[in-house]
This record gives C-alpha cells, sequence and structure tokens, in this order.
C-alpha cells in the first residue's frame, strides 16, 4: 500500500480572516448627516475634525459606537437584556468591520456621594487587599478597610436538613467593615434647621412643611392623619411626643383607608429620599430646599475619612489607608514603590503600575479620597482612560471625545502618547478633536462639514493630516493659525481683591483680578485656576458664573424651552389668534395626543431594541392639527421651532413677525455662535461645547457686572474662536468684566491681563507665578504657560 504525500500550495495572498481591516460606513443619516460614507482604517489613529455642530458626534457616537454597543447587547442573554437600556439601531445602510467599542466621554463622573477617584478606579481595591496583608495590627480582610462597607453581627436560628431531618441550630455572624457609624462613609455629617422644614405658625392643614413634594391634599395629608397626628393644630404647640412622631419616627406599619403602608418620620425620610444623593444630580426645587435646610459639617468622628477608628488604627510604616488615600497620587506612587514585600510583590506592581499612570495622564496632582463628582469633564475623562491603559484587551476600538480638554499646551503632548500607546496594542482608535495639537498625530483624518447644522453632516475631507493643511476645507486653513499679540491692552476700572485664598492646593495667595477688563486666568492641570476662582470670585454679589456642567434636560427640552424663547413666542401666537398660550407649548395642551408632543413613538419590541418612529398623526410635528391652523406672521408653530436660529433672528426681528422679547434671546444665541441650532432641537443632541455656549447665551441677559467662564473654547473649532473674541470684546466694551480660565493660546494673546497659576500641579502648585499682561509674559518666558504662548507667536 503507497501513501501519497501532498504538499500544500503556497497561500496565495493574505488569510481570509486578515482581510477586514476597515470599518466600513455606508449611508449614514443620523442627525444631520447626509447620506455619507467613509472607510476608517482599523489599528490606527483617526481623527474626526469639523466644526462644532458638522456632524463628527452624529458619525462616531451617534453610528459606530452606538451600533457596535446595540450589537454586544444582543449577544446577552433575553433575561439580562431585560435590564438593560433598549438601543434602537442607527439609521444607516450598511455598518460592517465594526469591533468591540469603549466609549470614554466628557460626562461627569458618578452621582454617588460615596464614588471617590479610588473607587472609581481599581486603586482603592488594591490598596485595601495590602493594607488588609502588611498593615498592624492586623483587624481583618480588605473589606474591614472600606468605608462602603458597615460592620454588623448578630445571632438567630437556622434550619438546616441533616440525614432527612431538619435540625435547627444557633449561628452567629460579623462582619468587620471600615465605614465611619457616624457619618455611615459620607465623610460630613448633616444638620438640619427645623425652621426649614416646617412653619411652627401654621396647622398641617394650611401648608406648615416646607419640604418639596409634602403636598397634604394627596396621601400625604391621609398618612400623616392615619399616624395619628393632629392636623388642625399649629405644629408649634404639639407635643413632645406628637413632634418627635412627625420629625423621627422609624418606620412602623399604619392602616389608612384599609391600605397597609409604612409611616415614617420627616428627617429620616428626607436623609433617605435626598440627603443620600449628590447635591449636583438634584432638581433645581430640591437642591434650593437642601441648600436652605441642610449644613454640612465634617464628621467629628472620622475627620472626613469615612473610615472607622479601628481601619485607621492599622497601619503600614506608620501610614494608615487613611493617609495613602489622603497622599498626592504622585506622592503614594513613591512611597508604594519603597514597600519591597516579595509575599505581594505582584499587588505592589499592579497598584504601582496603576497609580504611574495617574502621573503618566497629568493627574499626580489628585488623592484617591477625592469624590468623583468633584472633578472636572477632562479630569474626569482622563480618570476612565487608566482603566485601559493597563487593559490586556487588544482589537478594541477606543472612542473619545476631546481628550485635550482642560489641558495645558504642556499636558496635550502626554496625551498624544497615552492615544498612540493604545493604538500601538493593536487598538483602533477614534476621536473628536479640534486641538491642531492633537490633529497631528493622526494617521488618518475625517473633516466634517463644511458648516454646521443644516450646512453640515458632509466629508469634505478625508485623508491624511499633510493633505488636509493644502485641502482648503475650513479646518485645513485654520490648521496652522497662528496669532498676534494686541497692539494695546485696556486699562482697569478698578479691581477685585482677593487674599490668603487656600482652597484645594492654593496656597495663601494674595491676588487683585483687574475689572473692566479681559482677564485670562491659566496654568497647567491642577495648579489651582479653579480653586481660586470658583472658591474666592464665584459666587459674590454680581457675579455670573458659566461652567461646563451638563445641562438637565429631557428630550422634550429644546433650546427655545431652555433659554426662555418659548415663552414670548407663545403669547405672541396667542395673542394674534384670541387664544391662550398653553396651545402653542407642546408639553401641555396643544401636544399632539397621540405621541404626547414628543413628535415620535417609541415601539417597544420586547426581545429586539426598542425602535423610534416619526408620529403618523402629526407627522413629528408635535401638536394637534387644530393648533397648527393658528398662524403669526404666515408661520404656523411648528414651522416656527423648525427655523434655525439665525432665519427667526430675521423672521422676529421686523415685519409682521416683530418680536423685541424673542429677538433679543435670539440676538444673543447667534451671538455665542449658535446661529445654526434649530429652535426645537432637542437639548439631548447638543455638544459639552454647544451647551456651554447654550448657557452663556442665557445668562448674557442676566444683571451681573463680573462673567466667569470655565474654558469657553471648549467644543470650538478652530475657525470660531475668533467669533468667541468677538463676543469677550463686546462683553468688555459693554462695561463687563470677563474672567475666562483657558488654555487656549489664541485667548491668552486676546487677554488684556493674565494670571499664571503654576508652577506645578497639586502641591508643586497652587502659587501665582506670573501676573501682567501677554507681551510681559511672553518676553519673560520664565513659566510653562509663557514658552508655550512665545511659541505659539512665533510660530
Amino acid at each position: 500500500m503507497s501513501t501519497a504525500t501532498t504538499t500544500d500550495a503556497p497561500p496565495s495572498g493574505p488569510h481570509a480572516a486578515d482581510r477586514h481591516d476597515l470599518i466600513r460606513v455606508h449611508g449614514a443619516r443620523e442627525n444631520n448627516l447626509k447620506d455619507i460614507s467613509v472607510e476608517l482604517p482599523k489599528r490606527r489613529l483617526t481623527v474626526f475634525t469639523g466644526v462644532s455642530g458638522s456632524g463628527k458626534s452624529s458619525l462616531v457616537f451617534g453610528t459606530i459606537a452606538a451600533e457596535s454597543q446595540r450589537l454586544i447587547n444582543e449577544t446577552y442573554s433575553a433575561f439580562v437584556q431585560g435590564f438593560m437600556p433598549t438601543l434602537g439601531r442607527p439609521d444607516v445602510d450598511v455598518l460592517d468591520g465594526l469591533t468591540t467599542a469603549i466609549i470614554v466621554d466628557q460626562e461627569r463622573m458618578g452621582a454617588n456621594p460615596r464614588s471617590t477617584v479610588g473607587t472609581a478606579t481599581d486603586a482603592n481595591a488594591m490598596l485595601r487587599i495590602l493594607f488588609s496583608r502588611l498593615g498592624q495590627p492586623h483587624i481583618g480582610s480588605s473589606q474591614a478597610f472600606s468605608f462602603n462597607v458597615a460592620s454588623i453581627s448578630g445571632a438567630g436560628a437556622v434550619t438546616t436538613s441533616r440525614n432527612g431531618q431538619t435540625v435547627k441550630e444557633r449561628r452567629e455572624f460579623s462582619i468587620t467593615g471600615g465605614m465611619c457609624p457616624r457619618c455611615e462613609g459620607m465623610g460630613r455629617v448633616n444638620d438640619i434647621d427645623l425652621s426649614a422644614i416646617y412653619d411652627a405658625e401654621k396647622s398641617l392643614d394650611q401648608g406648615a412643611l416646607k419640604v418639596p413634594g409634602y403636598s397634604m391634599d394627596g396621601w400625604y395629608g391621609r398618612i400623616f392623619s392615619g399616624a395619628g397626628l393632629p392636623m388642625d393644630k399649629p405644629v408649634g404647640r404639639y407635643t413632645k411626643k406628637e413632634l418627635d412622631t412627625l420629625l423621627y419616627a422609624q418606620p412602623t406599619k399604619i392602616k389608612v383607608d384599609g391600605i397597609n403602608l409604612t409611616y415614617e418620620g420627616l428627617i429620616p425620610k428626607i436623609q433617605k429620599s435626598m440627603l443620600s444623593k449628590d447635591v449636583e444630580a438634584m432638581q433645581p426645587h430640591v437642591r434650593a430646599f437642601v441648600e436652605r435646610a441642610v449644613t454640612f459639617t465634617t464628621c467629628p468622628e472620622c475627620d472626613g475619612t469615612r473610615l472607622s477608628e479601628i481601619a485607621r488604627s492599622s497601619k503600614i510604616r506608620g501610614i494608615s489607608i487613611a493617609d495613602a488615600c489622603a497622599m498626592q497620587i504622585s506622592d503614594l506612587a513613591t512611597w508604594v514603590r519603597e514597600l519591597d514585600e516579595p509575599s505581594v510583590a505582584p499587588l505592589l506592581r499592579s497598584l504601582g503600575h496603576t497609580l504611574d499612570s495617574f502621573v503618566e495622564i497629568g493627574l499626580g496632582y489628585l488623592s484617591l479620597d477625592r469624590p468623583a463628582g468633584t472633578l472636572s469633564g477632562g479630569e474626569a475623562q482622563r480618570t476612565k482612560m487608566i482603566r485601559h491603559l493597563g487593559s490586556s484587551l487588544t482589537d478594541v476600538t477606543y472612542v473619545f471625545d476631546e481628550p485635550t480638554i482642560g489641558l495645558h499646551p504642556h499636558d496635550i503632548a502626554r496625551m498624544n502618547d497615552l492615544l498612540l500607546q493604545l493604538r500601538d496594542k493593536g487598538n483602533t482608535v477614534l476621536v473628536v478633536e479640534h486641538k491642531p495639537e492633537a490633529i497631528a498625530i493622526a494617521d488618518h483624518v475625517v473633516d466634517l462639514g463644511p458648516l454646521a447644522g443644516t450646512g453640515g453632516g458632509e466629508v469634505v475631507y478625508e485623508g491624511t493630516v499633510e493633505g488636509l493643511r493644502a485641502s482648503g476645507t475650513l479646518t485645513g486653513r485654520h490648521l496652522d493659525d497662528r496669532t498676534t499679540l494686541k497692539p494695546s491692552v485696556r486699562t482697569p476700572t478698578g479691581a477685585l481683591e482677593i487674599r490668603g485664598a487656600a482652597t484645594h492646593n492654593l496656597r495663601g495667595v494674595d491676588v487683585d483680578v483687574p475689572l473692566g477688563v479681559l482677564v485670562v486666568v491659566t496654568g497647567v492641570a491642577g495648579s489651582g485656576k479653579s480653586s481660586l476662582i470658583h472658591g474666592s470670585i464665584a459666587g459674590r454679589e454680581g457675579v455670573v458664573t458659566v461652567d461646563q456642567g451638563a445641562i438637565r434636560g429631557s428630550r422634550r427640552s429644546n433650546p427655545a424651552t431652555y433659554t426662555g424663547l418659548l415663552e414670548p413666542i407663545r403669547k405672541a401666537f396667542a395673542k394674534a389668534n384670541g387664544v391662550k398660550p398653553a396651545l402653542f407649548s407642546a408639553n401641555s395642551e396643544g401636544a399632539c395626543p397621540t405621541c404626547n408632543g414628543a413628535g415620535v413613538v417609541y415601539t417597544d419590541l420586547a426581545m429586539m431594541a426598542g425602535v423610534a418612529s416619526p408620529c403618523e398623526l402629526c407627522e413629528g410635528r408635535r401638536f394637534m392639527a387644530e393648533v397648527l391652523e393658528y398662524r403669526f406672521g404666515g408661520k404656523d408653530i411648528s414651522e416656527v421651532l423648525a427655523m434655525s436660529v439665525a432665519e427667526a433672528e430675521q423672521f422676529f426681528g421686523s415685519g409682521d413677525a416683530r418680536t423685541p422679547a424673542a429677538h433679543k434671546i435670539l440676538v444673543n444665541l447667534a451671538d455665542v455662535g449658535l446661529g445654526y441650532l434649530t429652535l426645537g432641537q432637542p437639548l439631548t443632541t447638543l455638544s459639552g461645547g454647544e451647551r456651554q455656549r447654550l448657557k452663556l447665551a442665557t445668562q448674557m441677559s442676566e444683571k451681573g457686572g463680573v462673567y466667569v467662564l470655565d474654558e469657553p473654547t471648549t467644543g470650538l473649532h478652530l475657525a470660531d474662536v475668533e467669533q468667541l473674541l468677538g463676543l469677550l470684546d463686546r462683553l468688555v466694551d459693554s462695561g463687563k468684566s470677563v474672567i475666562v480660565i483657558e488654555h487656549h493660546q489664541a485667548v491668552m494673546a486676546h487677554a488684556d491681563w493674565i494670571i499664571d497659576l503654576g508652577p506645578g500641579a497639586g502641591h508643586d502648585g497652587g502659587l501665582v507665578v506670573f501676573e501682567g499682561t501677554p507681551a510681559d509674559l511672553v518676553a519673560a518666558r520664565s513659566t510653562l504657560t509663557g514658552e508655550h504662548l512665545a511659541a505659539y507667536i512665533e510660530g
């Protein structure tokens, strides 16, 4: 029997599995995208550019990342999918070559008051294990060092089955946690002002309670009555027992109208429903009540460390876990490196790597006990990056939304290195970005435009950075923009005095902030800019602060409702037609009955992702047909809401539709560069930069003499920065004082006065290293900012 030997022919061309080197997007129509097609190389760094509102986020987040997440969710069982948000399929014809997408966005971190920088990354967990192994005296497992775990113990009968017989045994258990018993791991205790809770002169029936939502007309009236409280007696004349029942009663079962309910006193109820939440995440009226009624002070028992006395007693080389978490991360990294303990060598290596990542990414000035809710958008985004830097995953698509936000030019080079590091591990990196220094490192560039809103949504250039420079698109023309110093600066009309500022890392700073001019406060990330301005100026009388905090709004909120523009428009329609203003609100009487004024109908498809489709009755117009018969200036209300700000400004500025109150708000919106937004566009579709400028437009009409702006160039295209500078000039020329926290060199060069903080970050910062004119800063070149500004001007 002979055996024939066969030799394989050499493979012709690449393996079939290696041919999927592109993410192909064909026919994308999400939001303002105009049926566009792009092919993105995998395992490369692609930067998306274009003016604010040109469709970058719609393509990257709304199409590519959204579809990737939707497909991943569909791999889970139907049971698990039931707990996940339903994601609709993006409006696109072809999307293939996708890989798992990890989105690292600018959303502020955690509304949970127990979340810190340490718990948001793995650093805290590793540190707890380290102390449970090496800490002296030994107090227990890693949860004995956790401020999220309470110490509890108990005993009781446990029923078990043994040899076919049921046996009752007495068991005892105890859990040693690290939570401070006084403040329950919050680090602060609250004191409630009873005069803000109730009016002693009134009875409950007369509305004695001042707590939001506690109306006696509904269930609360019946519950208080069912708990045995006198409803018609002034609260000030309650007996001690009655007042105790009203305020402090522990949960007790009561019967109201034959229904079993639980009654609980006001104070414990307020603590559970309001005080356990982050103040920033509350609705405005609830936040106002909390700020009025509650004073927060550092917990006297744990001194703000959140940890019990036992957890703080266990130490490694004289340092407790509370001391370690309070250290600046760059110092903590040094301390961890000095611990030479073979028994936990892998753990020390991992912890050291995580802490070094903080330093590399420019966050070495933070401490692990810093509450996550106090981080800026840029800091939050970089903290999220740390989880991925040590990840073993490859062939993942990382999606970044302007990672250079909040970074001094000195720190941008570091961020670029990290993005390239992620790419070189074999990942696809997609970045939405405006800064020329960040665009310069791209392997591939997609430029969207040519304009914003309905004038955008097209790919105007795709290729290399060199090709972009020569392309003649708006981004290409502005990529090498350089600025010049102003020939003359304004003279101050006075000064705001700051004396002995010591918030966070400030070291007793004394500085005079000139009034009547454009002041730019700058310095590396973590040098103390926000601490100085928000800690010492914001909150003073006559100061209007426009920060980067998110606008809280639903799909129903739009620029017209947020700015108060809809009010004069509704009144004008009502007056012209002799009907009620409420008819012209899609959230009130004029709403389409089928979609309740949403314009779309949401269909839940049970096991599959839900689908939003335009309402068939109103065809997406959101109003009842009768309402659309009423006209003003020749247009119905839905046609007005479909107008862009620029069109509406002309419409309400003259002719039959002239409405001064509406025109004034529209002028402000156009001034901040939002002329392309439509009045009825949902706020949920706006980018971070658009939201901040919307806030600015809303607050421009406020009676304030000093404006504080926190990085207003966030999300602004290079071409739009000139328009912003024009707006700042107009504000100053109208008699206002403008203070801007900013890193953009064009804004620095345009300033009348610069205050530069540093020299470094964290405890290496907190000092004023320069104050004077931009020309003096460039001439001296004595600070990091001076060096970068000089290089930018000389270009």
